[in-house]
């Protein structure tokens, strides 16, 4: 009798969507409440123009420096306690072997059980130092070239959202249009960005492209209003 294969869909590329969400999500709403600020305040474009592509410029490297930061730490802190895990296997490894049963009993296993699996975690170093990172720690071996790959995407995404909200005061003269078309422009973005980000995330995508125009929307008119009471 034939069978249908079981194929397992699940999303692993969570540390890169993170990193998109991270630049996208402050690449539209930054810039996008700079432009809208400087607006209220009846600057001309080419002064939103100007302080916008600078933002960006700043932006992205402070945020990709910000995103490289944080993964290296992660990969420090790694170290650090797999180098701290290698010693305690060597200086009390009767603690560390009932650490590594401890695991075990939490599943419902029993001590007969047991021994054999810890016998062979144990006849590997290697192996027992992995197993204690992951499942006493809760930590798993870092990609050696995540640092740079989170500050880029980190970096690009920055500069993709910001560059939205900030085409219409580049291709157009007017600000008053200008300033209607990036609203319009940044907040159907904002929509797609929020709906597709909940939709790999496993939120309800609605709720997400909600929630999302919602922050951009007020962070915008926030920097409207402030400019324009100033002004």
């Amino acid at each position: 009798m034939p069978t249908t294969p079981h194929i397992e869909q699940h999303f692993t590329a969570t540390a890169t969507v993170r990193d998109v969400v991270i630049g996208m999500s402050d690449g539209l709403t930054v810039p996008f409440a700079l432009a809208a600020g400087l607006s209220g305040a009846a600057a001309a474009t080419n002064i939103v123009v100007t302080a916008g592509l600078a933002e960006i410029a700043a932006g992205s490297i402070a945020m990709g420096l910000g995103g490289y930061l944080a993964a290296r730490t992660d990969a420090e802190h790694y170290a650090a306690e797999q180098a701290r895990e290698q010693q305690e296997i060597v200086d009390v490894p009767q603690q560390e072997e009932e650490e590594v049963a401890q695991v075990f009993r939490e599943y419902g296993l029993g001590d007969d059980q047991i021994g054999p699996v810890v016998a062979a975690i144990r006849a590997d170093r290697r192996r027992w130092v992995d197993f204690m990172m992951r499942f006493e720690l809760g930590l798993e071996a870092p990609d050696p070239a995540r640092a740079r790959q989170s500050a880029l995407t980190i970096a690009l995404s920055y500069i993709a959202g910001g560059l939205i909200p900030l085409a219409p005061y580049i291709l157009l003269h007017s600000l008053s249009t200008a300033l209607w078309v990036s609203v319009g422009l940044t907040l159907t973005a904002l929509l797609i960005f929020g709906y597709v980000k909940a939709h790999f995330t496993g939120l309800n995508p609605l709720r997400g492209a909600v929630q999302t125009v919602l922050i951009g929307g007020l962070a915008a008119a926030t920097a409207f209003a402030i400019a324009r009471l100033i002004g």
